[in-house]
C-alpha cells in the first residue's frame, strides 16, 4: 500500500488506542459510585485526579494514564461507553471485580468483530473506515511489530496502544494544517516509546531540521516505514519498497535513479544494487553540501566503496572517477549535466531521423508495390533460355560463410536484445517476469556479456576475412558495382526510388548491392563501435573510472541503451520489411540468406543491373547452381519463420517497454 494512502487511513486504526486497560486500583478514598457509567469512571480516572498506580510486568509501580474528557470528546470513540471496550469491568468499586473468564480489551478483536457484524447485516458499504481499520489490522499481524518480543515472548514488539493515543485518538482530516501538525508528532511517538537512538539521528538530519521548524515537507517515520505493514529493514521487500517511499517525495530523483543500472536492477525486484539509503543514509540523512553527508564530494568515494569493494564477491574497488558519477543525472538540465544534455539531444534526433526516413521509405514502398500489383504491372520477364541458360537454375547470391555469419548474428543479436532491454525497460510489466525466468540480473548480465563477445568476435572475423580477400584482389574496385562502399549511384538510386514512390519515374535498376542493403551492412560497424565501446566501459567500471570521469557512465548507459533500442526497432521493422514483408516478397520469409540462392527470375527482378552486367560479360553461368532441395527449402522456411516470430515478439516487448 502506498504511503500516501496509509497516512489517510491512520486515523481509523489509531482509534484502537481507546482500549488501554483502566482496571487499576482507584487511589481515591471512599465508596465509588454504584452506577457503572462514564461519569463513574471519570470520577477516579479523570485528568487532575489523584494518580492511580499499578504494578507493571516487572513489579514496579507506574502511574495509570489519566483521561482528559475534552480530548476524548474530540476523538473517534467519543460516543462509546468505557465498558464498551473494558468488558471485563463489571462494577464501579475501587478495586474492580473482574468478570469470570473475561477477555482483556483487544483492539483488533473488537474491530474485526464489528466488521463481521457489518458485513453480516449488509452494512459494510456504510462503514468504509471500519473496513480500512480491519485491512490495517491484517497488515499489522504480518508486520515486524506483531512478532513476539525477545524479552517478553507473550507480547508483541509493539501493540496498538503503544503507537495510538489511549483514549483520545483522533486524526485531523487530510489536507488540513491540523493534519500536518499531527503528522509532525509521529517521530516523537516512535522515538519516545522504543526508538530513542533513531529519533536522535533523525533530529539531526535534514528531515529532522524541517520537522523541527514545523515544515510538513520533512519526512517522518511512517513516510519510510509505513504505518501498519512495517517490516524488518533487512528484508528485501522493505528495501525495495523503501526506494518507492523516498520517491513519493523525491519524484524526479526516483525517475533519474531508475535510469541507472542500480535503479533498473532494483525495479526488476532485486535489492543488491545501491538504493537511496545506501548512499544517503537512513535516519541521519544530511544535505548534499553538508560536509558530514555521505554524498558530499569529499565522502562520496568512501560511500561508493562500501559496495564496490574488492573484498566482496564479484566486486572490485571503486576508483577516483566514481566520485563524478551522477546517480540522478538527466538529459534536461544543461547547467548541471551538460554531457548528458548533449548526448540525449543527439540520440533523440538520431532516432527521429533514422525512423522518420526509413519508416516513410517502407510505407511509400509498400504503397507503390501494392498499387502496381493491383494494376497488374510486372517487370518484363527475361527469357534466359534464349541465352542458353537453364531457367530452372538458381543464382548463388551468398556464400556459405556469409549465411553462417548472418544466422549467428541473428541469434546473438536477439539474445542481446532480450537481456539488454529487460534491464533497460525494467519498469515494464513484462521485464520482472523475464528477468526471473532468466535467473535474475546477474545471470542475464553474464549471458549478455557472452553474447556481446560472440557478436564482436563474429564481426572481427568477418572484417578480417573480407579485408584480406579484397586487399589480395588487385582487380577489385573500391567504389565499383561489386563494392559495399556507398557511391554516387546509390544516391541516384535513392532519389530514383522516391520518384518511383510518387509515380514520377521508373524504379531504379539495382546492381549487386542496393543502397538500403549497404546501410544495413555499415550500420553494424556503427553499432559495434557505439554499443561495443560503451558496453565495455560499463562492464569494467573500475578500469574506466581510473582514467575517465564518472559522467561517462551516465553518457555510456544512455548511448548504449538508446543505440541498442534503435538497432532492435530498425531490424524488426525496416529490415524485416525490406526482406520479408514487401508485397513482392509475400508470403514471408525470403530464404535467400538461408539457402544462399534465388531463382533467376527473382534475381533479374531484384538486381537487374547486376544481372545485365553478368549477361553482357558472359559470366552469369559461373554463378548458377541447381535449385535447393525440398528439404533444405522447407527447413529454411521453418527457420526463417521462427526467427521472424521471435523478432516480432521482441519488437512487441521493446515497444511496450518504451511506452511503459
Amino acid at each position: 500500500m502506498k504511503i500516501r494512502n496509509i497516512r489517510g487511513l491512520l486515523a481509523a486504526v489509531a482509534s484502537a488506542a481507546l482500549l488501554w486497560p483502566l482496571s487499576g486500583l482507584a487511589a481515591g478514598g471512599g465508596e465509588a459510585p454504584a452506577k457503572l457509567d462514564n461519569a463513574s469512571c471519570l470520577n477516579c480516572h479523570e485528568k487532575g485526579k489523584a494518580a492511580i498506580q499499578i504494578e507493571d510486568s516487572e513489579g514496579e509501580k507506574v502511574d495509570l494514564p489519566a483521561v482528559d474528557p475534552a480530548k476524548v470528546a474530540k476523538g473517534v470513540h467519543a460516543k462509546l461507553d468505557c465498558v464498551a471496550c473494558h468488558t471485563d469491568i463489571v462494577d464501579a468499586q475501587e478495586k474492580h471485580e473482574k468478570a469470570a473468564n473475561a477477555v482483556k480489551p483487544d483492539c483488533a478483536g473488537c474491530h474485526e468483530k464489528l466488521w463481521d457484524e457489518a458485513k453480516k447485516n449488509n452494512q459494510a458499504t456504510d462503514k468504509p473506515r471500519l473496513g480500512v481499520v480491519v485491512e490495517n489490522i491484517a497488515a499489522y499481524k504480518e508486520s515486524f511489530h506483531a512478532r513476539p518480543d525477545a524479552d517478553y515472548p507473550d507480547r508483541p514488539k509493539a501493540a496498538c496502544n503503544q503507537c495510538h493515543a489511549t483514549h483520545d485518538f483522533a486524526v485531523p482530516p487530510a489536507g488540513t494544517p491540523e493534519r500536518d501538525q499531527w503528522r509532525l508528532t509521529i517521530p516523537e511517538t516512535c522515538g519516545t516509546s522504543c526508538h530513542e537512538d533513531h529519533l536522535e539521528d533523525l533530529a539531526e538530519s535534514v528531515h529532522g531540521e524541517l520537522t523541527a521548524k514545523g515544515d510538513p515537507k520533512g519526512a517522518v517515520c511512517i513516510d519510510c516505514h509505513t504505518t501498519h505493514e512495517i517490516r524488518g529493514t533487512s528484508t528485501e521487500l522493505f528495501k525495495l519498497k523503501n526506494v518507492v517511499s523516498c520517491g513519493d517525495c523525491h519524484k524526479e530523483e526516483l525517475l533519474s535513479y531508475r535510469d541507472t543500472y542500480h535503479g533498473q536492477v532494483n525495479r526488476l525486484g532485486f535489492a543488491y544494487t545501491a538504493k537511496c539509503a545506501d548512499c544517503h543514509g537512513s535516519h541521519g540523512i544530511k544535505a548534499g553540501d553538508d560536509p558530514k553527508s555521505r554524498v558530499h564530494p569529499d565522502n562520496r568515494l568512501k560511500t561508493c566503496q562500501k559496495c564496490h569493494d574488492d573484498k566482496k564477491p564479484g566486486m572490485v574497488k571503486a576508483t577516483a572517477g566514481f566520485v563524478t558519477f551522477g546517480p540522478h543525472a538527466n538529459t534536461d538540465d544543461f547547467e548541471k549535466y551538460p554531457q548528458m544534455y548533449v548526448a540525449g539531444k543527439f540520440m533523440t534526433w538520431l532516432l527521429i531521423g533514422v525512423f522518420a526516413f526509413f519508416w516513410a521509405h517502407s510505407g511509400l514502398w509498400y504503397y507503390r508495390e501494392w498499387q502496381e500489383r493491383k494494376e497488374r504491372k510486372t517487370v518484363p520477364h527475361v527469357r534466359t533460355g534464349e541465352l542458353g541458360v537453364n531457367e530452372g537454375k538458381h543464382f548463388v547470391r551468398f556464400a556459405k560463410g556469409w549465411r553462417i555469419a548472418h544466422l549467428a548474428f541473428a541469434l546473438v543479436t536477439m539474445t542481446l536484445v532480450l537481456t539488454g532491454t529487460t534491464v533497460m525497460f525494467a519498469d515494464s510489466a513484462w521485464a520482472p517476469t523475464v528477468a526471473a525466468m532468466l535467473g535474475g540480473p546477474k545471470v542475464m548480465g553474464f549471458i549478455h556479456r557472452v553474447a556481446a563477445v560472440l557478436f564482436v568476435g563474429i564481426f572481427m572475423i568477418h572484417f578480417v576475412y573480407v579485408m584480406s580477400r579484397l586487399l589480395r584482389d588487385r582487380k577489385f574496385r573500391w567504389f565499383g558495382p561489386d563494392s559495399l562502399i556507398p557511391n554516387w549511384k546509390d544516391l541516384a538510386d535513392c532519389v530514383g526510388m522516391f520518384k518511383w514512390f510518387f509515380g514520377k519515374g521508373p524504379k531504379p535498376k539495382f546492381d549487386r548491392w542496393t543502397y538500403f542493403e549497404k546501410f544495413d551492412y555499415w550500420a553494424v560497424f556503427w553499432g559495434v563501435n557505439i554499443i561495443g565501446w560503451s558496453g565495455l566501459m560499463l562492464a569494467f567500471p573500475h578500469v574506466t573510472a581510473s582514467f575517465l570521469p564518472g559522467w561517462v557512465f551516465n553518457v555510456g548507459t544512455l548511448v548504449h541503451g538508446e543505440e541498442a533500442f534503435l538497432a532492435a526497432v530498425f531490424l524488426f521493422t525496416v529490415h524485416f520489411f525490406n526482406n520479408h514483408f514487401r508485397p513482392d516478397k509475400l508470403p514471408p520469409p525470403d530464404v535467400v540468406m538461408f539457402t544462399g540462392t534465388q531463382s533467376l527470375e527473382e534475381f533479374s527482378r531484384e538486381h537487374p543491373a547486376h544481372y545485365q552486367r553478368l549477361v553482357e560479360s558472359g559470366e552469369l553461368e559461373k554463378y548458377l547452381v541447381d535449385a535447393p532441395s525440398r528439404q533444405l527449402h522447407v527447413g529454411s522456411v521453418i527457420l526463417g519463420l521462427t526467427l521472424i516470430t521471435v523478432g516480432l515478439v521482441l519488437l512487441v516487448l521493446v515497444v511496450t517497454g518504451f511506452f511503459s
